[in-house]
């Protein structure tokens, strides 16, 4: 590919200094070493600033000239698992979440970063960007270290230029510092990721494809030993052949007093729980938010020190939550006490208890404030690498963690949000919410986000749910979630009561898992009706699904061997998957 017309700009004490782009800058107080590499797909920088003496960095940024690229769609990835993530039309925009909103859900995403620029033909994203031409090409950017600090690359549409910068505003540096690491790929989906994590230098993971069930989308936090060993139980009678079974919250007596169980609720402890899931043949698995606690728990009252606090010397709100006690808390992560306690916890956890798993939830928390003279992505970066020390081999799930920070370190992770027992919900979506709990957000995200499966961790879509009690989602709507979960995911948990499934609702589940060895090939966009190419166990599928509440042709995909008849439709929400030699 031609190298695209780069230019690059440090801010530092209050001055501005343009880089050389493939060489050496240097001044009284510093020099850049801003080097250029090739690889089969395109080409990568690599900056490094070297001070002469303390220097205050305010912005690190490369610009890119992309405006001989024909561009279709942007894509954006979310600043963290839950953030809607998706292609984006060059002329749309990102908008920020609603004022009186922003104290009660503000942190869950970026709307407190000001290096944020929102507008009309401005999209952001984190970590990783592309964009898509008319034909499918791939011109791809990604950042190839985040350990530094977070990589924010934001396309212009009327200048026709993406540009990157590392989050380090206020950074004070007395040493060496790897400042910008990016490449820049252009190709087909598949080979430009594989490019990436191979010059990235991240591994594949090791755990296998996998399916399960979840306490929290049918209980919540309203779970037992009944609850759970009735569960058990079912999958057992059925058998139905899941590889885990998780109990979220809802077992301890606080969020943050992880190993206070409430024995009301669990006369048995535990360590009984994950001997009888042993015992059925699954791995056992348990939930918790190590980098958060509530208000009412024992960790607030008795350890304030450990409790992060802001500039003003206040306790820093993570988000509020009425399932647990209303307001809850980000911990400081570098606190030793606090690190010794998790470490004790994860040792109980999965050394004394026998627990394979744990789902490490609301870790975004850890990152809300730079600090220590560390950026933010800096503070999650140590935060992650401090949570796979402690859980040494055994796996983790992440979830509610900016991605780029999770890459090679978390076993699966949450790449959508949660889903909704209705297909949207309407007050948050009011909100501007794109954190919210809501099932179309949630396939989004999974159709937007599937190459980092089996590359950065093995994707988690998040819940399938086929039951009819408690559940607003219709049956068209159900079978949509679930194939695209299967054919675009790898780890596949339900929550449903699966004793109350009717025959065909057991056959549902099965047939799913049909896929669990699904490889995804290439995925087209066209506003919410979506084509996706893929292969399993040999053979080649395609699927087609429409998300939006209406009928839609599929007369935009006719470059398919299928040959549909001009006005061939999905019914609102319908998903359908074709076999044989095909292309898109």
């Amino acid at each position: 590919m031609e190298h695209l017309g780069a230019t690059s700009f440090i801010h530092y004490d209050g001055k501005k200094l343009e880089v050389k782009v493939g060489g050496l800058t240097s001044t009284d107080e510093l020099y850049i070493d801003f080097t250029k590499g090739e690889s089969p797909l395109g080409y990568s920088y690599k900056m490094f600033v070297h001070p002469k003496q303390t220097i205050l960095v305010d912005e690190v940024v490369i610009e890119l000239d992309v405006s001989s690229f024909p561009i279709s769609k942007i894509f954006g990835n979310g600043f963290q698992s839950w953030s809607e993530s998706r292609e984006f039309t060059p002329d749309e925009s990102i908008p920020s979440i609603k004022g009186f909103a922003t104290a009660f859900m503000g942190n869950y995403g970026d709307y407190h970063i000001k290096e944020v620029r929102r507008g009309t033909g401005l999209i952001h994203s984190w970590s990783y960007t592309y964009l898509r031409s008319p034909s499918g090409e791939m011109l791809f950017v990604g950042s190839m270290d985040e350990k530094t600090g977070f990589t924010l690359m934001t396309y212009n549409h009327s200048a026709k230029k993406i540009r990157i910068e590392k989050e380090c505003k206020g950074l004070e540096l007395t040493h060496s510092f790897p400042a910008l690491e990016i490449c820049i790929l252009q190709g087909e989906d598949n080979l430009v990721f594989d490019e990436w994590f191979k010059l990235a230098g991240i591994a594949p993971p090791k755990v296998e494809p996998a399916f399960g069930w979840t306490s929290w989308y049918h209980y919540y936090t309203k779970i037992n030993e009944e609850v759970i060993s009735k569960n058990l139980a079912a999958f057992k009678e059925n058998e139905v052949p899941i590889d885990i079974f998780q109990i979220d919250d809802g077992y301890q007596t606080g969020v943050g007093d992880w190993l206070s169980i409430d024995t009301q609720k669990f006369p048995k402890g535990m360590d009984s729980l994950a001997s009888g899931i042993h015992e059925g043949g699954y791995k056992a698995g348990l939930w918790l938010a190590p980098f958060v606690c509530e208000a009412k728990s024992k960790l607030f009252k008795e350890h304030p020190e450990w409790i992060l606090k802001d500039e003003k010397g206040k306790p820093v709100k993570a988000g509020y939550n009425p399932m647990w006690s209303g307001w809850f808390y980000a911990l400081d992560i570098y606190h030793i006490e606090l690190r010794y306690y998790l470490s004790n916890v994860f040792n109980t956890i999965l050394n004394q208890w026998g627990y394979d798993m744990v789902k490490l939830d609301f870790l975004y928390a850890a990152c809300i404030l730079p600090r220590n003279n560390k950026t933010r992505g800096q503070v999650m970066a140590d935060g992650m690498a401090f949570l796979r020390e402690a859980c040494g081999d055994k796996i983790i799930l992440g979830c509610g963690v900016p991605l780029g920070q999770s890459f090679g370190l978390v076993d699966y992770c949450r790449i959508g949000a949660d889903i909704h027992l209705s297909w949207e919900h309407k007050p948050l979506k009011f909100l501007r919410n794109r954190e919210r709990v809501s099932t179309i957000v949630a396939l989004r995200s999974v159709l937007g986000r599937w190459q980092l499966d089996r590359r950065a961790f093995v994707n988690d879509p998040d819940v399938f749910l086929l039951r009819d009690a408690k559940n607003k989602l219709t049956p068209v709507q159900q079978n949509t979630i679930l194939t695209l979960n299967s054919i675009l995911g790898n780890l596949i948990f339900t929550s449903d009561y699966i004793g109350d499934y009717s025959p065909e609702q057991l056959s549902e589940f099965r047939s799913a898992m049909q896929w669990k060895n699904a490889r995804v090939e290439k995925v087209i966009q066209e506003g919410d009706l979506y084509a996706v190419s893929f292969t399993c166990e040999g053979s080649n599928f395609l699927a087609f699904a429409n998300l939006s509440g209406k009928e839609m042709t599929l007369d935009k995909f006719n470059k398919t061997t299928l040959k549909f008849p001009k006005g061939f439709r999905l019914e609102a929400y319908e998903t359908i998957v074709f076999s044989g030699e095909r292309t898109i």
